[in-house]
C-alpha cells in the first residue's frame, strides 16, 4: 500500500510530463487504424484509436442481393469488431504510456462499454 503512495507523489511531481505524454499519446491514437469485418469479408469497416469511424466497405454483389436486413446486421458486426480492436488498441497504448499507474478518468475511457462511438 505505502508503495503506491510513493507511486503517487512520483505522479504528482510528473503530472506536467505525464499531461504532455498523454496528450501526445491521443494524437497518436488517431493514427491507428484497425478493421474489423463481417461476412466472410463482405463488410468491412475501419476505425482509428480514438474510436473515429474512416471508412465502411461493401462488397457490391451484397448489395445486389438487396436484403437489407443482412447488411445492417454486417455493417453494425463489423462495425462493433473494429470498436473492440480499437479499445484494446488504444487500451494498451495508454497502458504502456502509464507504466502500470491508474490515471483517474482513463480507465473507463476505452474498456467495454465507453460508448466511444
Amino acid at each position: 500500500m505505502f508503495n503506491n503512495l510513493g507511486n503517487l507523489a512520483d505522479l504528482m511531481r510528473n503530472a506536467g510530463k505525464i499531461r504532455e505524454s498523454v496528450e501526445k499519446a491521443t494524437e497518436a491514437l488517431g493514427q491507428v487504424e484497425v478493421e474489423g469485418t463481417a461476412g466472410g469479408g463482405v463488410v468491412s469497416a475501419k476505425v482509428n484509436g480514438r474510436m473515429e469511424m474512416l471508412s465502411i466497405r461493401i462488397d457490391p454483389k451484397l448489395l445486389a442481393d438487396g436484403d437489407a436486413e443482412l447488411l445492417e446486421d454486417l455493417v453494425t458486426a463489423a462495425v462493433n469488431q473494429a470498436l473492440t480492436r480499437a479499445r484494446e488498441a488504444a487500451a494498451q497504448s495508454i497502458g504502456s504510456l502509464a507504466g502500470g499507474l491508474p490515471i483517474p478518468g482513463l480507465s473507463g475511457m476505452f474498456g467495454p462499454g465507453s460508448g466511444g462511438a
